[in-house]
Parts: C-alpha cells; structure tokens; sequence
C-alpha cells in the first residue's frame, strides 16, 4: 500500500508554503537607492508641450519619454508621462496620465518607498493616485523604449504597468483587451484633463466610437468598423502595431493585430503606412471626437510629428459630418462644413450660437410642446440605426413629447421608422427629402 500523509498533515505543509512565499515576498524590498520623493515645487520648463502646458520634469526618463508634473490651469497638476525630444522646437505630446480628474496642487509629493508602493499625495498629505503595489515584491521603477512605466519585482516581472489602464492614448504595443481594459477615453478638452464624452471601444466583433450624453443611459454610437471574425466569436485582444512593410522598409505599417476568443481568425487590421520608421506613434481620442494617429520622427529637427491618420478626415475614411459636436450642441452639416442654424422659422447662418430651444422642466405629458420641422437631414447615429419601428408619424411625436429626455426625433417616411435622440447636436444633410428631424420647442 503506498505511503501518504494524513490530512492534518497536508494542511499544515500547504499553510507553511503560503507563509513562506508570502514571506519572500514581503523581504522583497526596494533599495534605498532606487527609493525617491519628488516635491512639485521650483521652476517650470521652456520647451513648448501640448494643452500650452506648464510643467515640471522629474529625473524618470528614457528618451523620448520623461515624467513631468504639468498643469493647463494654475494649481491644479496631473502627474503624465510626456514624448518628444528636448533638442527639437516640435510640441512634446502627452501620452499618459496617473491622476486623470484627481488634479494636486502645488508642493504635491511623488514618493516610491521601499514597500514598493508609488504614491501621488496631495500638499495636504491626502493621496490623489496610488500604484497599490505595497509589499507585492517590487524591487524597482523605470520607463522601458516603448513609453511602459513599470514596478517590477526581482524576477522582472511587471508588478504594475502605465499600459494597464490606458487613458485617452494607445503607444505602439499597447493592447486592449476583453478582460481588461478594453476603451480609450477622450479628455473633456485642452484645458480640463479630466475623462471627456467620447470613447474608442473594442466591443464584441467590432472597434466602435461612443458618445456619452447626462441624458441618454446609453452612450450614442457615432462610428463601427467591419465585423472582424468572420460572425464568430468576439474580440480578444486589439494589439496597436507597427512593423516594416518589406525587408526593404521603404514603409512601416501602423495599424492593429487581433486574437478572436471562440474562434481560429486572427489578423492586422492596418490604417496607415508611413514612409519611415513609425516606432514611436501614438492612438488618441482626441477632446472632439475624432481619432488620429501621430507619429514622432526622431531624425528631423523640425516637424518632427506628424498627422499618420484620422478616422474622420472628410476624404478617404468618415466625413466630419459624422462627429457628433462638429456643429455644436446644433447644427446642419454638409460638406465636411457647419453650413445652417435650424430655426422654428428656417433655415439661418450657422455659428457657435446656435443651440436647441430651451424647454420648460419636463413632468412628464406632452401638452407644453411642439416641433419644428427639419427636412432632407439625418442624425449623427442614423448611419447605424433607423430607429423603431414601422410606426405612424403621430405615434413617434406622441412617443418623443411624453418622454423627458427625448430633444427630437428623425422620422423616415419611406420606412416609417422613428428614431428619438436624447442629443441633437450634427444634422447630416441628405439628399433624401422623406428624412426629416422634429426638434421640441415649447408650445
């Protein structure tokens, strides 16, 4: 008969290994000489950076990344990781940020202490933005040639990494995935770095754009890619690439691999080639909903960024019509251009002005309001819905004035198909005069 242990016995091995490797962990310590505290205080820089940012650079670099503390409004700084070169006039762009919407102000610290744990505190000692990593074996910080900030342990193995969550930017390798991080956030604007209303989101089979609205639960889609999968199975992980087209590398490729979870296919998914060395590129949601590529040239001294790709361009890829603020909170385009103001009474000049009617505080009912009428226009979202439907015209009036948060609706009279939006914003002109939009207005 073989030998075995008595249960007893086994629990008391199998708690004696837990302790003893969760010792090993906790004695992995960093040196004192790899430990820092950095005060936000002193001088900013000279060098001209995106958002017209002052800042403050930190000595955690690896060109062309460098860690700064930066501000676009007096006293109210994020800790970010910047990219460009300091011998070059050309912008330096940030690519990552710590404390996105959680600003500090000035004599904020930046502390990595031996437990491994990196710590943004505010002046007043309240912690703003923390790694979490205390006493999970981290032996050391540092940026790798990819723009990766990473806490490492003795083995260096990435205890935590800047890549994991992104913010509003992808750098070449980082991935989004289904079981993580899976969207890009936009900034609200160049002056507030807090999280914005648009969204680059890997979904199910498909790469979408998202606007998010107070008055819809759901946010609004403004752009889908093709289905990739072939009808199966759904996306696993969006890699951002860049690769030599040809041994030759005449040109480089910037684009996307892709795993599918359920099915075999995998593949790229490219979306521009520039004609050198592209390693150093960038993917960002910009504050106005677009999305664009920039790549940094290393060997030039001026213009050493460059515009590698927009998906709405007006030209070979999504018209600008199609971006959900592109006319404002109202506006009729057409052409790639903001062209009419859509009042009760016609049709006006188009400027920044131009908004829906104010409307009395909704209690439900739709006895306190009208519409007016729009002809031979189509919503940002008409290209990938029609709405519901069939339905009589009268029945999607009576459904949009008896709900609070419909501003209009868009009504195909071919299809009789309604569709209620929570937003107006960019009216598409069409040529098709049976679609029509009903903006409420008070009675």
């Amino acid at each position: 008969m073989p030998c075995s242990l008595p249960n007893s016995s086994l629990s008391l091995i199998t708690i004696f290994l837990l302790l003893f490797c969760s010792s090993n962990v906790a004695n992995a310590t960093v040196p004192p000489s790899r430990t820092f505290k950095y005060i936000n205080e002193g001088e900013t820089g000279e060098l001209s950076v995106e958002y017209f940012a002052d800042y403050r650079a930190l000595p955690i670099s690896l060109l062309p990344f460098q860690l700064c503390f930066y501000n676009t409004t007096p006293n109210a700084l994020t800790l970010g990781l910047r990219m460009g070169c300091r011998r070059s006039e050309s912008l330096m762009r940030w690519v990552w940020d710590a404390n996105r919407g959680r600003p500090v102000r000035e004599n904020a610290t930046l502390t990595f202490g031996s437990n491994g744990n990196l710590v943004l505190a505010d002046a007043d000692g309240s912690v703003a933005w923390q790694t979490g990593t205390a006493n999970k074996g981290v032996v050391g910080l540092k940026i790798q040639q990819n723009g990766n900030l990473v806490l490492y342990d003795k083995k260096g193995k990435f205890i935590w990494q800047s890549f994991d969550p992104p913010t509003d930017t992808l750098l070449v390798g980082q991935t989004l995935r289904s079981n993580g991080p899976n969207k890009l956030v936009s900034r609200t604007s160049i002056a507030d770095g807090s999280e914005g209303p648009y969204s680059f989101v890997m979904e199910q089979r498909f790469l979408k754009m998202h606007y998010k609205t107070k008055n819809s639960p759901l946010p609004l889609l403004y752009y889908r890619s093709y289905e990739f999968g072939n009808g199966q199975g759904s996306l696993a992980n969006l890699k951002f690439y860049c690769s030599p087209e040809s041994e030759q590398t005449y040109a480089y490729e910037l684009g996307f691999t892709f795993d599918m979870k359920g099915s075999t296919s995998s593949g790229t998914y490219i979306w521009s080639r520039p004609k050198y060395n592209s390693t150093y590129s960038m993917l960002r949601v910009e504050p106005d909903g677009n999305l664009k590529i920039y790549t940094f040239n290393e060997n030039v001294e001026w213009g050493t960024w460059e515009n590698t790709f927009k998906l709405f361009d007006g030209d070979d890829y999504e018209s600008l019509c199609n971006l959900p603020r592109k006319c404002g909170s109202l506006g009729i385009c057409e052409d790639n251009q903001c062209v009419a103001c859509p009042k009760p009474k016609g049709l006006m000049g188009w400027s920044k002005s131009c908004a829906p009617p104010v409307l009395s505080p909704c209690k439900g009912g739709g006895d306190k309001v009208g519409y007016y009428k729009v002809v031979g226009v189509e919503h940002f979202t008409n290209e990938y819905t029609e709405g519901d439907g069939p339905m009589k015209l009268n029945d999607c009036r009576v459904k949009c004035s008896n709900d609070c948060g419909c501003l209009g609706f868009f009504y195909r009279e071919e299809s009789s198909k309604c569709l209620m939006v929570p937003e107006l914003g960019t009216l598409v002109k069409v040529t098709n005069l049976a679609h029509v939009a009903y903006i409420k207005m008070p009675k």
